[in-house]
């Protein structure tokens, strides 16, 4: 709220709040004043967000087993889309009560659907009753077309608001739903659209959810049309998530399925450890997925730990003196759950995380049993997860030994052991504090000199740092480079990490603008995705943009981050200037106060926030780019040779 000097007796809103004063939002108004409440963002999250609602009332309609095809267009212009299924197709019907059809109330009225009723959907994904209302409500154009009772029947809509009744097209063959939509650039501006590999992807994970339902992507702009079917379901995707990995596994692909009857949660989990650093667990409700996890996983996870510590204890696996946590039996582990619940709670509209509590409880034990068994059936691939876990206690427990050894060299402090290279900041409130982890000691000098001393810490690295996809955390461990941004850090690593201690709120990656500092920036990334993956959720990293050129004209100075932005401004100068361009070969060449009014001004620096949207993506592209598989990086750059006009090596 903004402050104001007007004295509180001139001011209606403070002391003279009256009836005037409340305003009531009516149909879909609170949908278009306040959108980030239903679909949690006008970014590109929210953006897709409302293809999601479309596409998941489609599914609900395969989930219920009354459609067994569904399509999704992406349309030339990259900004709109149309979903069509074959399942029942929305009724049409007059609702005289309301003076209005049926398809009209669901898509003008929020609450309002068939999965109130009991009866009509037992699981489904939506039962707040407001994703095609909100879809239409924030869509600059939406028309439905519905095919049944034997008849076809359209209606459309402009921002929320039905542009006439529904009218009957003519006779028409079998049922279903389809739904174009383009939303509103007044809303998500005007260079918002759809990413076409992210829709593919989550298409592709929808027919493996559900198994037999064939699914068809179409992407215009790229002349794309692609099926996808998958009679295996989960257990065939977490096959596939195991390869596009490239971990060595330590037990084949395990699936256990349960039904639903008596009113139980009806679910389906695959599961298998392999040689990774870590735990990936993808999960589902009702078809939706829930980034978030919830009760569901948190029985899930519950129940695999206890299975394998039964069979190890069974079995006399672990070694005396060794404890092992929950997080030691995980690491490796690569799983894919999914739920059915007949009433799930999920917290917000946005549904990424599930709360029903008696989720938990039913998996636990459900999961728990089926493991002790599968691994006393399957005693090689049991001795070979115990030990992994053994191991990863071990590591665990040696690093646990080695900090503690450090920290009894002198006393307990805020500013214990900091690396020598580092140039602190004063203060030490991570609210203002910022760390700028720069590439070589010429450019730190440059940072050191340009830097705001009250805020800004500079932390120089001398040369590439280990590359985490494919280092051993011993390895990792022993590395003075990570050793020292570790330390910078205060907050610790792994089971160690603890965000209160963290001593710089925004943690920047300051490489040269070349093909080496972007490869810094890729292995430094890679470090902070396996190792301190919270620092990237929890929005404390970004890469600093610093300039690769300076283009003088005139009185006009340019600072340009590449070579396409470079091709850019000359073009708009005139055809007769003569601009002096300058080319930085490093950070180090730029002077301390270049290097502020450019990169390291709050005010006037560009810098990017690293978030992963996809984490399927994002485990693919690094173990593509970073792992030990040279094969998938070959592969890479050969699709791309023809893309690669020239080279800045």
């Amino acid at each position: 709220m903004a402050a104001t000097s007007k004295s509180p007796s001139k001011s209606k809103a403070g002391t003279q709040y009256t009836e005037e004063d409340i305003v009531v939002l009516e149909g879909l108004e609170p949908v278009r004043k306040r959108p980030g409440m239903y679909i949690g963002g006008i970014d590109s999250r929210g953006y897709h967000h409302l293809l999601w609602e479309i596409l998941d009332n489609a599914v609900d309609e395969a989930i219920n087993g009354y459609a067994s095809s569904i399509t999704v267009t992406l349309h030339k212009d990259g900004r709109s889309a149309t979903v069509e299924d074959n399942g029942r197709g929305i009724p049409t019907g007059m609702m005289p009560k309301y003076g209005k059809s049926a398809l009209e109330i669901i898509l003008t009225t929020l609450h309002a659907g068939g999965k109130f009723q009991e009866g009509s959907y037992t699981h489904s994904g939506g039962l707040h009753g407001v994703g095609a209302s909100v879809v239409n409500a924030l869509s600059s154009e939406l028309w439905v077309r519905v095919k049944r009772e034997g008849q076809e029947i359209e209606q459309g809509f402009a921002r929320g608001v039905p542009q006439g009744p529904p009218i009957v097209l003519g006779k028409a063959r079998g049922n279903g739903t389809k739904l174009f939509f383009r939303p509103d650039s007044e809303i998500f501006g005007d260079k918002a659209q759809f990413d076409a590999d992210l829709v593919r992807e989550r298409l592709e994970a929808k027919s493996y959810l559900h198994k037999g339902l064939r699914v068809v992507y179409v992407n215009e702009a790229a002349g794309e049309r692609v099926e996808f079917q998958h009679q295996g379901g989960i257990a065939d995707y977490l096959q596939k998530i195991a390869n596009d990995r490239q971990k060595p596994v330590l037990c084949p692909t395990v699936y256990v399925e349960r039904g639903g009857e008596g009113g139980a949660t009806r679910f389906e989990v695959s599961f298998l450890w392999s040689e990774g650093d870590g735990e990936y667990i993808k999960s589902f409700v009702n078809g939706i997925p829930t980034p978030s996890g919830g009760t569901h996983e948190n029985g899930l996870k519950a129940g695999l730990v206890k299975g394998v510590r039964n069979y190890m204890d069974t079995h006399g696996l672990l070694p005396k003196g060794l404890t092992l946590t929950a997080e030691d039996i995980r690491d490796g582990l690569c799983a894919i759950l999914s739920c059915y619940v007949r009433e799930p709670q999920f917290q917000g509209q946005t549904k990424e995380r599930l709360n029903n509590p008696e989720v938990t409880a039913e998996l636990d034990g459900a999961v728990r049993t089926f493991v002790e068994s599968w691994l006393n059936n399957n005693k090689s691939s049991g001795d070979a997860i115990a030990a992994r876990v053994v191991h990863t206690a071990r590591v665990r427990e040696a690093a646990k030994a080695a900090s503690a050894a450090v920290q009894r060299k002198g006393p307990v402090s805020h500013r214990l052991n900091l690396p020598g290279k580092l140039a602190d900041c004063q203060s030490n409130d991570p609210d203002q504090t910022e760390l700028f982890i720069v590439e070589g000691d010429s450019a730190g000098g440059s940072a050191k000199q340009g830097r705001n001393r009250k805020t800004q810490a500079i932390l120089p690295l001398r040369g590439k740092v280990l590359n985490a996809a494919q280092a051993t955390i011993e390895k990792l461990l022993s590395n003075k480079e990570l050793q020292d941004i570790v330390s910078a850090l205060g907050c610790g690593m792994g089971d160690k990490y603890d965000e209160s201690r963290l001593r710089y709120g925004r943690i920047f990656l300051l490489m040269d603008a070349d093909s080496d500092g972007h490869h810094i920036s890729t292995l430094l990334l890679t470090f902070f995705y396996r190792y301190l993956p919270k620092l990237i959720e929890n929005g404390h990293i970004f890469l600093a943009q610093p300039p690769l050129y300076r283009i003088d004209h005139g009185k006009e100075t340019h600072w340009v981050l590449d070579d396409a932005e470079k091709e850019r401004i000359l073009a708009k100068l005139p055809k007769n200037a003569k601009p002096e361009i300058t080319r930085f070969k490093g950070l180090g060449e730029m002077m301390p106060q270049q290097l502020w009014a450019t990169t390291l001004d709050p005010k006037r620096r560009i810098a990017l926030k690293v978030r992963i949207d996809d984490k399927d993506a994002t485990d693919r592209i690094l173990n593509d780019l970073m792992g030990k598989d040279a094969s998938a990086r070959f592969r890479f750059i050969m699709d791309r040779a023809k893309d690669a006009q020239a080279l800045d090596i």
